[in-house]
């Protein structure tokens, strides 16, 4: 069975055609509005992560140092006890 015109006229309705009609005159004010829209969340997008990945970045680098205080800490402490047994370690040091 062929889909007539006239048949998809009487399905879609007055209504239904004037939406259609509208749709296409405002697609091209509605496309120029958003592009716009959408190229300054893209723009805030970018410049978001950007700054994100710098706090990440330094965030990283104060773990790092953490990290590196707290070996250096457990290091120290692994010798004064290596100094207070004469030189000997126990086997669950």
């Amino acid at each position: 069975m062929a889909l007539k015109f006239g048949d998809l006229l009487e399905d879609v309705g007055p209504a239904g055609l004037v939406a259609g009609i509208g749709a296409v005159i405002l697609l091209p004010v509605i496309a120029g509005v958003g592009k716009p829209l959408a190229k300054a969340a893209i723009k805030g997008g970018i410049s978001l992560y950007e700054k994100s990945k710098g706090i990440i970045a330094e965030a990283g680098e104060v773990l790092e140092d953490l990290v590196a205080e707290a070996r250096a800490e457990l290091a120290e402490e692994q010798m004064q006890k290596t100094q207070l047994n004469g030189g000997v370690t126990s086997p669950e040091d």
